[in-house]
């Protein structure tokens, strides 16, 4: 089993930047795909970023490339998501998922853990 706790949400202004990190315990992080998810209201789940295992191979929702940034640091079990030139419709709670797979997911379906979420609120 996987315990995925994410942290670093908050309130941010529209063009600002903000780090959300996920930490995991329980299984050998190493040996998870991981991933960063979102939901608005009202709306159904996006993937917004994606890395596999070595964090060699990175995918990124049309949405965010060039403004958002996942890593990894595997000796510290926990995966990040960097976030710049922030907008309003970047609002949502932002969900860490994993997956015991050395390919990267594209679908929620794909993830058997989930972490909580964590708030993320672009606002003036």
């Amino acid at each position: 089993q996987v315990q995925l706790v994410e942290s670093g949400g908050g309130l941010v202004q529209p063009g600002g930047s903000l780090r959300v990190s996920c930490a995991a315990s329980g299984r050998t992080f190493s040996g998870l795909a991981m991933a960063w998810f979102r939901q608005a209201p009202g709306k159904d789940r996006e993937l917004v970023a994606a890395i596999n295992r070595e964090g060699s191979s990175l995918l990124y929702a049309d949405s965010v490339k060039g403004r958002f940034t996942i890593s990894r640091d595997n000796d510290r079990n926990t995966v990040f998501l960097q976030m710049s030139g922030l907008k309003p419709e970047d609002t949502a709670i932002y969900y860490c998922a994993g997956r015991t797979s050395w390919l990267i997911g594209r679908k929620e379906g794909d993830y058997a853990y989930w972490g909580q979420g964590t708030q993320v609120t672009v606002s003036s």
